[in-house]
């Protein structure tokens, strides 16, 4: 059982809900979502602006899992962010997840290391493409702590996005080690197109759509 220090430790949360997962390997099942407030990138694209920035909105790790144990202790956790590696105590919220049972995903937008994740996390990590202002940040020491449990994303705005995309897929061999989504920005690329352009040239990857976007538009769910 958590002591003392445990409860003293607190996350900024931008917010916490329940939903189909939308994305990645495990789109479609229901999630325990935890989302961090504030986030050290600004893409240009980003579609939870609202958790860009610190929120002074602190919940304290029991109170977390509490939470979770009240909507029925679901067997997956997906904590994101704003970027939650901002946060020192998400290590231990991760932990405590763990040490439940929990199946533990963790989405980054890869700019920070992943040394201290702890190895049973799932790491879907993006790869910031040109179109999001971000791509100087790409912190690609991270793919050494990558395996094929884990998963690589790139969100797609256009054909440079792709062309780019496709380039640093096969530069650093990322099928060999990890999964690899490719994910269209939601309302600027037709994801028919980003699917021919996959299909046309048998790109290893998967495509990928926001289901959670298709059903519920902009609200992270019910």
């Amino acid at each position: 059982m958590p002591g003392s220090n445990f409860k003293e430790k607190r996350l900024d949360i931008a917010e916490i809900f329940v939903s189909l997962q939308g994305e990645g390997a495990h789109t479609g099942l229901p999630t325990f979502f935890v989302r961090l407030a504030g986030c050290n990138l600004r893409c240009q694209w980003c579609d939870t602006v609202y958790a860009q920035k610190p929120l002074n909105k602190f919940f304290s790790l029991s109170e977390i899992l509490k939470l979770w144990e009240q909507r029925g202790c679901l067997p997956f956790i997906q904590i994101t962010g704003g970027e939650p590696l901002l946060q020192e105590a998400v290590y231990d919220l991760m932990k405590q997840f763990l040490a439940r049972g929990a199946t533990v995903l963790l989405e980054t937008n890869g700019s920070l290391s992943l040394k201290k994740v702890p190895g049973k996390v799932v790491k879907i990590m993006d790869i910031k493409t040109p179109s999001s202002g971000m791509e100087k940040y790409n912190n690609y020491s991270n793919l050494a702590y990558l395996t094929l449990k884990d998963q690589v994303k790139f969100v797609i705005a256009d054909r440079r996005d792709y062309d780019w995309a496709k380039e640093t897929l096969f530069r650093y061999y990322l099928p060999f080690y990890t999964q690899v989504l490719f994910s269209p920005v939601y309302g600027r690329l037709d994801p028919r197109e980003l699917a021919s352009w996959i299909i046309r040239d048998l790109l290893p990857v998967r495509f990928q759509i926001q289901l959670h976007k298709f059903l519920w538009g902009n609200r992270p769910g019910v």
